[in-house]
């Protein structure tokens, strides 16, 4: 059964050189990972040998610049490779937290040393990215962590936990969410990196079972009297991390709803073959008028989602993407992400409920975006205070 995909049109804000990538990272998740996307689920993790492959063909760090090992594009590629993931039915290569997200903080606020030294090792997969923000008590109120970096002369001190970390079973390179003063709130604030390899008193916990992403490891982490050296406190200056987790946030949320579109159309296109094809009462489940109606409705959503998520692309490329509007695709496109895979399982009845068939996959895996990146209750609270 082919899918009549209806996202076959080039985006807006895409280019010559952004589909090249496409196809790049198409025939890469398509050959080196749906193949495995069962088993990786099984063991939780994907095989680590992975991000090696992926370093080597340029898929690592797309938008980091040459210099430092990476690509040297935009955050189209980060776009395209999050569309293709869910496009192919490989979300389990944690690439969108590697790439998109923690090599961004190194770039942003690393000093020169620092970009030099872990960036070109993100590029290639000799280093997996993580960004350790939840801790078991702690949710989205970030000002009330618990985990602590204290200063000790050339060193810095880092005991606590963190819970629900993506990529977290087999990263190496783990930006830390820490207190360096525990007695100020935000402004006590920074991001310490820890390098698993180099340091005694870390330790992972249990690859947590999820209901959905099962092949993307998600780990408990914990650190006892870890010593880092002062070097590692990202760029250089205490008290920054607040800020800094605030300014990349809008990336990390715009790439969750590219994903989220990518979703929504993928998601259509298997249920519209699925109609077409099975029979109810001697005719196409598709014939049906609530058939048609739920689908033209979900056709609709899916447009103007695209629409709209190609806008947030195109002004986040000229820098002129705004926090409130960043949360607004956040929230929406994941929530209607979630509804229409629910309207959509319902068309296959009983095999919609069972393993093998791809929509049982898609909304189970859906479920989580209303959650990490910010839940969506917090996203409408911060487009609340720009109203």
């Amino acid at each position: 059964m082919t899918a009549a995909r209806p996202h076959a049109a080039r985006p807006t804000w895409s280019d010559d050189d952004s589909e090249a990538f496409r196809d790049l990272a198409r025939r890469f998740l398509e050959k080196e990972c749906a193949p495995h996307e069962e088993r990786w689920g099984e063991q939780q993790h994907i095989d680590r040998e992975v991000w090696n492959q992926a370093g080597e063909l340029g898929l690592l760090c797309p938008s980091i610049p040459i210099e430092y090992g990476g690509g040297g594009g935009t955050f189209a590629l980060e776009a395209v490779l999050a569309e293709e993931q869910i496009r192919a039915l490989a979300p389990s290569l944690g690439t969108a937290v590697h790439s998109t997200i923690v090599a961004h903080y190194v770039n942003a606020y690393g000093t020169e040393e620092q970009k030099r030294r872990w960036l070109p090792r993100m590029a290639s997969g000799e280093l997996v990215g993580a960004v350790a923000m939840t801790e078991p008590g702690t949710g989205s109120d970030l000002q009330s962590i618990t985990t602590k970096a204290i200063r000790t002369g050339d060193e810095y001190v880092l005991d606590g936990s963190k819970t629900f970390i993506s990529n977290g079973l087999l990263a190496n390179l783990v930006v830390t969410v820490a207190k360096t003063d525990p007695a100020d709130a935000a402004k006590g604030i920074s991001l310490v990196v820890v390098e698993t390899d180099e340091v005694d008193g870390f330790s992972r916990g249990r690859v947590l079972k999820k209901i959905g992403q099962h092949g993307q490891d998600t780990a408990e982490l914990f650190f006892d009297g870890v010593h880092l050296p002062a070097a590692n406190l990202l760029g250089g200056e205490e008290g920054q991390g607040f800020v800094q987790l605030m300014q990349q946030l809008p990336q990390e949320r715009l790439v969750l709803a590219v994903g989220a579109v990518a979703a929504i159309e993928e998601t259509l296109a298997h249920t519209l073959a699925y109609t077409k094809d099975r029979h109810a009462f001697g005719k196409p489940v598709f014939n049906f008028q609530n058939t048609r109606f739920k689908l033209a409705e979900m056709a609709t959503t899916a447009k103007i989602a695209r629409v709209f998520i190609d806008d947030c692309v195109a002004k986040h490329l000229r820098a002129e993407l705004d926090i409130p509007t960043a949360s607004m695709a956040k929230w929406w496109t994941t929530q209607m992400q979630c509804d229409v895979a629910d309207e959509c399982l319902q068309f296959f009845g009983g095999y919609g409920y069972m393993q093998e068939y791809p929509i049982s996959r898609m909304y189970t895996d859906a479920r989580i975006q209303k959650i990490y990146g910010g839940t969506n209750e917090i996203m409408k609270e911060i487009i609340s205070r720009f109203l």
